[in-house]
């Protein structure tokens, strides 16, 4: 009966619009109520499932995130990217995806990449003669290498949710060949379709202007050295180097760059507090969610539930992507890492899945779904700012989804892609 309350209450909760950390938080109480729980101890569960330190490294990650989305690093790098890959056919198609992979490999944040670069590069794409659902299809399922490669508040996120069960350095490692195969494959694809589409290639504006592109980039890409390589090296904790990151963000936009004025240093400041209020209240409230879920033994029901219907591990992990790829187009990625980490991290495991290759595959399932309606972030924010109706983008999206469904498969049936940079260092 607790069980059936809890996924009712939540359901119901979704469907009228109350966002997701209360309808978690609400959902949670009810089950106590109604199992004759104690209260108390569900505001304890939501207490402590903020209660961590290595959570601290979220505001840090975010701020750091914004003071270089509104500090001018993302043209510095566009125009690195035009320089480095743009003399190709439907250039500017590669040049997006490359763009996305350096600044979403800085910012940690897929909505943060279509925000900084979709802004600047569709634009421009429409100016050159590129079609508007092509410019805006290339940005939102690029956006995903702001998840996949480090740093990343969504690994953080993964971290808590194991219960501490997974190294953040290690987690760190394990996105950067999945992110980078994932763009590779997006990059073929917008090659492809470029050239079906006749799109015209950009001139080369030879070695001496990439150089200089490159030194003027290099400032802000070493933001994403100084906190990743920080955590590998030991020289910080997490925490430490997204504070330290923090602080270069804003001495390089401020005395390198110079491009950070008051009004968007406010802009940043408030719209960080905003987002890491809502990332905070939903850790929260998910970790009374979590504990009820246990408590009805959910993690365990699941996996007796999917090893009834095959005992093969490859079954096993095509049902694995297609749960999370569907519930990734109707819910938010927070909520579901901290929601189905839980419950298909054992099952995974139970077949002989690394968590570090499971963390993998959960990011990139999620990552997709925050792409694909009904509930798509990245793409309802791409097509606001390339003003392309969302149903027009969804008709030739599909070159792009495969790209990434391909990549998706390669990481979830080769432990390699995932495992082979985290096994080259110790815990």
């Amino acid at each position: 009966m607790g069980l059936t309350v809890l996924l009712l209450v939540f359901a119901i909760c979704v469907i009228i619009g109350i966002p997701v950390a209360f309808a978690l938080g609400v959902s949670a109480v009810a089950a106590f109520y109604t199992e004759g729980l104690p209260l108390m101890i569900a505001f304890q569960r939501i207490v402590s499932g903020i209660n961590v330190f290595s959570l601290m490294a979220i505001p840090f990650f975010i701020f750091a995130g914004e003071l270089m989305f509104h500090g001018g690093i993302a043209i510095r790098l566009v125009r690195f990217a035009s320089a480095a890959v743009g003399a190709v056919r439907g250039g500017l198609g590669v040049v997006n995806v490359f763009s996305s992979m350096l600044f979403g490999g800085i910012s940690g944040s897929a909505v943060a990449d279509i925000s900084a670069l979709g802004s600047i590069l569709i634009p421009v794409m429409k100016e050159k003669g590129y079609d508007d659902d092509y410019a805006v299809n290339v940005t939102v399922t690029s956006s995903i290498a702001g998840i996949m490669i480090p740093p990343s508040h969504n690994m953080i996120l993964f971290a808590v949710a194991t219960g501490g069960a997974v190294s953040i350095s290690k987690l760190f490692l394990a996105g950067v060949v999945p992110g980078i195969l994932m763009c590779i494959c997006l990059a073929l694809v917008a090659y492809l379709v470029a050239v079906r589409r006749g799109y015209k290639a950009e001139i080369f504006p030879g070695f001496r202007i990439l150089l200089v592109n490159f030194i003027v980039a290099l400032p802000g890409l070493f933001t994403a050295v100084i906190i990743v390589g920080g955590v590998l090296t030991g020289v910080f904790t997490v925490t430490e180097s997204g504070a330290f990151g923090t602080i270069y963000a804003f001495l390089v936009t401020v005395l390198v760059y110079r491009s950070l004025s008051w009004s968007s240093f406010k802009l940043a400041v408030v719209n960080a507090v905003r987002t890491t209020s809502m990332v905070m209240i939903l850790i929260a409230c998910a970790g009374a969610f979590g504990y009820m879920l246990t408590f009805f033994q959910v993690p365990a029901k699941m996996t007796g539930f999917v090893t009834s219907i095959s005992q093969n591990p490859y079954a096993i992990l095509l049902m694995i992507n297609v749960m999370l790829l569907v519930l990734g187009m109707i819910m938010d990625m927070a909520a579901l890492i901290l929601i189905c980490t839980p419950i298909f991290l054992p099952l995974a495991q139970s077949i002989g899945v690394d968590p570090l290759q499971f963390g993998m595959i959960l990011m990139m399932n999620l990552g997709l779904g925050l792409c694909t309606p009904p509930v798509g972030a990245c793409l309802f924010v791409g097509c606001a700012v390339g003003k392309v109706p969302i149903e027009r983008a969804v008709k030739t999206i599909w070159p792009f989804y495969l790209a990434i469904l391909v990549a998706l498969m390669l990481i979830t049936f080769v432990p390699a892609f995932s495992l082979t940079l985290p096994g080259l260092i110790t815990d």
